[in-house]
């Protein structure tokens, strides 16, 4: 009988100390994936872990309790983690977002992140801000109220964590009004600051390679209203636009307007940030996405002079320009934005 007690001690013992780990033990495996580590890290924190050849990674680390950015060395995605999970990933780099999904000791708080990532995707407008107020706040109490449905039919997670989501979507509406009054200020900021480009000619873009063979020029658009779309492949809000450039393109494709979309890529996105990639990469998605008006690909991306004539430092950026050339807005409105019909509709088109 003493043997059977010192036996049961022992194992109370080692299972306390289960209970007790301090550190995470984290492991995955990638599919297709795009570097030979993967990144962890927050403000102050940081940590890289080795790829295996076959995708797959496994480490221990000690962490503050709280949500870290995970990179793999084309995207990146948020995990939640504290000291005790025992946290295994899967994704395919391919689908990345799409595919994400965790088992072990805190997956369903983190399979709850990836589903929130995928849901939020589309919830809200391109062009949110550009609403007035009264539209704006309807706009933003419809879409929180889809924020609370969904985080009650996911609560199933940590408690501290639910609480601090719970926290969050109680205080959402009044958080973007004070943002949707500080976004005011900056409009009209932006818009003293390119107010000098109006009625001015326009910087010229010379010889841009055309998606469809060939080059062309701003100068080969004369005639026209040319309206810019100032993109890259690897921007998440400038593809939220193309639905609505789409619309654009198919509502005004008789009269005399020249959609053109000039890409900035440089190898951001793209394995080892090749040049060459990007512009294979550029090509493609133009292809699979069916993206229509003049698609062009920037001499030297964001170097260029026409990009640097405009002081373009953040994308999507678009520009109108008149028929002879000369400048109508240097900051146009988004095609997602109330402001853009009313833009088109003041032309004499």
């Amino acid at each position: 009988m003493k043997k059977v007690l010192i036996a049961l001690c022992a194992l109370s013992i080692v299972a306390c100390k289960e209970e007790t780990k301090d550190y995470v033990t984290f492991s995955g495996t990638i599919t297709d994936k795009n570097s030979d580590s993967i990144v962890l890290r927050t403000q102050t924190y940081s940590k890289t872990i080795k790829v295996n050849e076959d995708g797959t990674f496994s480490d221990t680390l000690k962490v503050t309790t709280g949500i870290y950015n995970f990179y793999d060395g084309g995207e990146s995605s948020n995990v939640y983690l504290q000291n005790g999970y025992d946290l295994n990933m899967t994704l395919d780099t391919k689908m990345f977002d799409e595919t994400i999904s965790y088992t072990g000791t805190g997956d369903k708080t983190n399979n709850y992140l990836a589903k929130k990532a995928l849901f939020e995707e589309t919830l809200f407008p391109p062009s949110l801000f550009d609403f007035e107020e009264v539209d704006f706040k309807k706009n933003i109490a419809e879409i929180n109220a889809k924020r609370i449905a969904f985080l009650e039919e996911n609560k199933d997670m940590d408690p501290a964590f639910y609480a601090t989501e719970k926290e969050e979507v109680d205080g959402f509406e009044k958080k973007m009004l004070g943002y949707f009054s500080k976004n005011k200020e900056r409009e009209i900021e932006r818009a003293a600051q390119f107010a000098s480009y109006i009625g001015k000619p326009s910087a010229s873009f010379d010889n841009y390679e055309n998606v469809k063979g060939g080059t062309t020029s701003l100068a080969d658009l004369k005639g026209n209203y040319v309206y810019i779309d100032i993109w890259a492949t690897w921007c998440g809000p400038c593809l939220a636009e193309l639905p609505a450039l789409k619309i654009a393109e198919k509502k005004y494709e008789d009269k005399k307007v020249a959609f053109v979309s000039i890409s900035v890529d440089e190898g951001r996105g793209y394995k080892d940030r090749s040049f060459e990639a990007s512009k294979e990469g550029w090509k493609k998605m133009i292809a699979e996405k069916e993206m229509g008006g003049i698609q062009l690909f920037s001499d030297k991306n964001w170097k260029s002079d026409f990009i640097t004539a405009y002081k373009v430092n953040s994308i999507p950026r678009f520009i109108l320009i008149d028929p002879n050339g000369v400048v109508v807005d240097a900051d146009a409105p988004r095609p997602s934005s109330p402001k853009f019909d009313k833009l088109f509709t003041s032309l004499s088109l």
